[in-house]
């Protein structure tokens, strides 16, 4: 009933990205799918034990405490929303505390690892190409859907920095490395052409075999191709990049703000949690060299 008020709030007050948006929206159906089992058919109606109940709900259903969790600040979400156009006069999850989460290790590769990945595409067409995507990710650590919606114009190979415009519209510039300019530059001069076909009108950096910009299906397909080579399996995804961009970059000395601002982070606790990474492997190297250790 009240999806598209909603869904236009996410977007234009909160400028969510077109990702987060679509999630929100399907958890708005479940819980109104829930609700409707219950026999009530107006968020109006929805007291604080109808929400302790459904995450109840999911929880035996197994889901995951994070899962639980973004269910939880989708309605707190909503319910701001509906506050906020007097639709309600309170708000249900007012009160609810969100599941506790385990922090899980964070998965990236060594740089040896990264070193062979990056040496696994050939000289065809297509392997320039997929050469240019393993190199730009690793060398920004941008997300994949950031990567699927770069232009030719947000890269400028001739003083190797990336204009990244993020997840929601909120633009950084990130340098780019000399081993990443030589492939990008590769793949636009001597495959990117020949990949677009008759397509000469498409704005997108990296295309498909049809011509059109490559799709966020088709970067994990290709990743998964590429794992499988290197004998990564399924170690290798574009967040394991991103965190391996991360990692390699503080283990080198990189400070937390400036990690911050390359990783378009809104928060530096999203930034933080790379340290505990880089902590460990100075415990290591403390253990294994002091002789008092």
């Amino acid at each position: 009933m009240y999806l598209d008020g909603f869904i236009e709030y996410l977007r234009t007050e909160k400028r969510r990205s077109s990702n987060t948006q679509e999630a929100y929206r399907r958890d708005y159906l479940n819980f109104e799918e829930y609700m409707k089992a219950k026999n009530i058919y107006d968020l109006k109606d929805v007291s604080n034990t109808e929400i302790v109940s459904y995450l109840y709900k999911l929880k035996d259903e197994g889901k995951s405490a994070a899962t639980v969790n973004r269910k939880l600040a989708s309605l707190r979400a909503l319910y701001t929303y509906l506050k906020k156009e007097g639709i309600v006069s309170r708000d249900p999850t007012e009160g609810i505390k969100s599941p506790r989460v385990g922090r899980k290790e964070i998965e990236y590769l060594t740089i040896e690892e990264v070193n062979s990945l990056l040496m696994l595409p050939d000289d065809s067409v297509k392997g320039k190409r997929d050469k240019a995507i393993l190199e730009l990710l690793y060398a920004t650590g941008i997300r994949v859907n950031e990567l699927v919606a770069t232009d030719v114009e947000d890269i400028n190979l001739r003083i190797g920095f990336y204009t990244c415009n993020g997840d929601a519209g909120k633009a950084r510039i990130i340098p780019i490395g000399k081993p990443a300019r030589k492939a990008v530059e590769d793949y636009i001069f001597n495959s990117r052409d020949i990949l677009l076909r008759e397509n000469e009108d498409e704005k997108a950096l990296f295309v498909n075999y049809y011509g059109g910009r490559m799709t966020r299906q088709g970067l994990w397909k290709l990743l998964k191709a590429y794992g499988d080579k290197a004998g990564l399996g399924d170690k290798l995804t574009p967040h394991t990049l991103r965190n391996s961009f991360a990692v390699h970059m503080l283990q080198n000395g990189a400070d937390l703000k400036s990690l911050q601002e390359l990783m378009g982070h809104e928060d530096l606790t999203a930034t933080q949690i790379y340290l505990s990474v880089t902590r460990h492997r100075i415990k290591d190297v403390y253990d294994r060299t002091h002789p008092r250790a």
